[in-house]
């Protein structure tokens, strides 16, 4: 395995103590508002980037 691809290589133990420090950090109660948050955020960045695909077709037909 190479040196650089060494940070990528997270197994269970690691997604266990992110998730447990995500917890800790925010609290069972806020978790699920900042779900929906970074929901809504990916959601209106798909849409931006389909209407900024759209435009950049329609100025290549004309």
């Amino acid at each position: 395995m190479s040196l650089y691809m060494l940070p990528l290589a997270i197994g269970p133990w690691q997604i266990a103590l992110i998730v447990l420090a995500v917890l800790l950090l925010f609290g069972g109660k806020k978790i699920p508002e900042l779900m929906r948050g970074l929901g809504s955020g990916i959601k209106e960045f798909k849409d931006a980037s389909k209407e900024e695909e759209e435009e950049t077709k329609e100025d290549k037909k004309e």
